[in-house]
């Protein structure tokens, strides 16, 4: 398309405001997702779903549900849903807006008494092929955003900056974010359709990486990784926040990506509250072992009942009462392994130093590859 021609073009506000002109019915068009794109009045009605959908800029999860049991996920032509008195819900018309067999997006247009007729319902579907090609567009727009995402992991200053600028240029990123990182079996992109707008993401050495605005941050990261769950394994997150610039998105995707290392499955650790363990950042896994390993604590490690009374002791700062407790077993007991601990690595549990050293082999031990 000519520039010309591309300026005269409609965009998708004057497509739903022709829309509901021509069918005389107010009108909502909402990505696949049902984030809202643009809507129109025509008259005054109104009803719940509507009015959430243009407060809150996306329709609930349950609204969702009922609408996509009726199949316009897959239709290509109009599809009626019927009025539910219940959810105080009135009738309506869903036109879906599709371009090249794929559904975009869905434009509804409010019709509890069904004065939209099959004629005049199929005029309007040229306007939702149209409505389909722009939202086509911008879908490859934010893919090529998830590729200048990607280039700010990039190990190449030169390559971070023009991306950062690339971003900026764009409008694209709002600082400060939250950089998230996802651990999954198979990395298969997600969708960044089925993510808020405002949401940037990509996959970067087998991490999903998310750059989201900080404000978002918990309702994102719930719902990325149920899209993530339904087809992997529980997902490992981590995150780093805030990200005050683009230029600190690169350190912030190395520390979220730690957090995410360290994260039991199914849950989300945050930088912060790493303590000791940011220690996997500043060096790789071989000099962090020949720096905090002994052969004694080597030896220790092969014993799993004593490593865990070791790690148990030290984490609750030495109180016996409590690591007893906590292990359920007689205090003399403890005091047995304790000893039997203090020979086999050949460090003095009084010692400072020797329970900082075995602390630390400890706490990373498990961490390394």
């Amino acid at each position: 398309m000519h520039n010309k021609e591309r300026a005269m073009a409609p965009d998708l506000q004057e497509i739903v405001e022709q829309a509901a002109d021509l069918l005389r019915a107010p009108a909502t068009l909402e990505d696949r997702d049902f984030h809202l794109v643009a809507y129109a009045a025509h008259g005054d009605t109104i009803d719940p779903v509507r009015m959430d959908s243009i407060l809150h800029r996306r329709a609930t999860e349950a609204v969702r549900a009922r609408f996509e049991r009726h199949g316009i996920a897959r239709a290509t032509g109009p599809v009626r849903i019927p009025a539910d008195t219940a959810q105080g819900q009135l009738a309506r018309l869903c036109l879906p807006a599709r371009w090249n067999n794929v559904t975009y997006g869905y434009l509804w247009l409010l019709d509890d008494r069904k004065q939209i007729t099959d004629t005049q319902a199929s005029k309007a579907m040229p306007l939702c092929e149209r409505a389909g090609l722009l939202m086509a567009r911008q879908a490859r727009e934010r893919d090529d955003l998830g590729y200048k995402v990607a280039d700010l992991l990039s190990t190449h200053p030169d390559v971070r900056t023009q991306a950062a600028d690339d971003l900026t240029d764009a409008k694209a990123a709002d600082p400060p974010l939250t950089v998230a990182v996802l651990r999954t079996p198979s990395p298969e992109p997600l969708n960044p359709w089925l993510l808020p707008h405002s949401v940037l993401t990509t996959v970067w050495q087998r991490d999903h990486v998310l750059l989201i605005p900080q404000a978002n941050t918990t309702n994102t990261l719930t719902r990325a990784r149920r899209l993530l769950e339904e087809r992997n394994a529980p997902v490992q997150a981590g995150v780093y926040t805030p990200c005050p610039t683009l230029d600190d998105v690169h350190e912030g995707w190395l520390r979220a990506r730690v957090a995410a290392r360290t994260a039991p499955p199914g849950e989300t650790r945050d930088w912060t509250t790493l303590g000791a363990l940011r220690l996997l950042r500043t060096a790789g896994d071989e000099a962090l072992a020949q720096t905090t390993q002994t052969p004694g604590t080597q030896r220790l490690l092969q014993n799993k009942d004593l490593t865990e009374t070791a790690r148990t002791y030290l984490d609750l700062a030495g109180n016996v009462q409590r690591t007893a407790k906590t292990l359920n077993i007689h205090r003399q007991t403890l005091y047995h392994r304790l000893r039997r601990i203090e020979d086999l690595t050949s460090l003095a549990l009084t010692n400072g130093q020797d329970r900082l050293t075995l602390h630390l082999a400890l706490t990373l031990t498990p961490h390394l590859t």
